[in-house]
C-alpha cells in the first residue's frame, strides 16, 4: 500500500505559480467533481488574501508553516486483542502526516459557512500559521487521545 501511495507522488507535477508539489496536492484535495481550474482559483485567491494580511512573509511560507503546524506526530489505531479493542497510540508516517494536515485544514474551511471558500481557506491557513483554529484543535485532540491511551502502547508491536 505504501508503495502505491509513493508512486502517485512521482506523477504529481508542481503547480505553475509556486512550483510546489504541496500546492498541487492541496489543489487536488480542494477539487470537487473534477473541476481543477475552480480549485486552483480558490487556492490562489486564498494565497492573495494571505499576502494582503501578512505582507512581510511570502504566502507560500505561511502555507507551508501552517501545514507543518497542523501535522500530527502520533495518532491512535484500533487493535483487537482477545475480546477487547484497544486504542493504541502509534507514530504517524510522514506522508500520512501531510495528508491528514491538508484534510483537516480543508475540512475546517468547509465547515465554516457564509463566505466564499477562498476567504474561509485563507482564514484557516492563517489560524494554523498562528497555531490556532479548528485544524489545530483537531491535531491537539488527536495528540490528547494518544496521550490518554499510552498505557496500551505495548500492543503496537504488530502491523495494523
Amino acid at each position: 500500500m505504501a508503495l502505491a501511495y509513493r508512486s502517485t507522488e512521482i506523477y504529481l507535477e508542481p503547480d505553475v505559480k509556486y512550483k510546489s508539489r504541496l500546492v498541487s496536492k492541496t489543489v487536488n484535495c480542494l477539487m470537487r467533481s473534477g473541476k481543477k481550474s475552480v480549485a486552483e482559483s480558490v487556492f490562489y485567491k486564498a494565497m492573495g488574501t494571505i499576502e494582503k494580511k501578512i505582507p512581510d512573509v511570502t504566502p507560500l511560507e505561511v502555507f507551508e508553516n501552517a501545514v507543518n503546524n497542523v501535522k500530527p506526530l502520533v495518532e491512535v489505531r484500533s487493535k483487537r486483542v482477545g475480546g477487547a479493542t484497544y486504542q493504541v497510540p502509534v507514530e504517524v508516517p510522514k506522508q500520512r502526516q501531510q495528508s491528514l494536515a491538508l484534510r483537516w485544514i480543508i475540512d475546517a474551511a468547509n465547515s465554516k459557512k457564509g463566505r466564499p471558500m477562498y476567504q474561509r481557506l485563507a482564514d484557516e491557513l492563517l489560524d494554523a500559521y498562528k497555531k490556532q483554529g479548528a485544524a489545530m484543535t483537531k491535531r491537539e485532540n488527536t495528540h490528547k487521545m494518544a496521550e490518554a491511551n499510552k498505557a496500551f502502547a505495548h500492543f503496537a508491536w504488530s502491523r495494523f
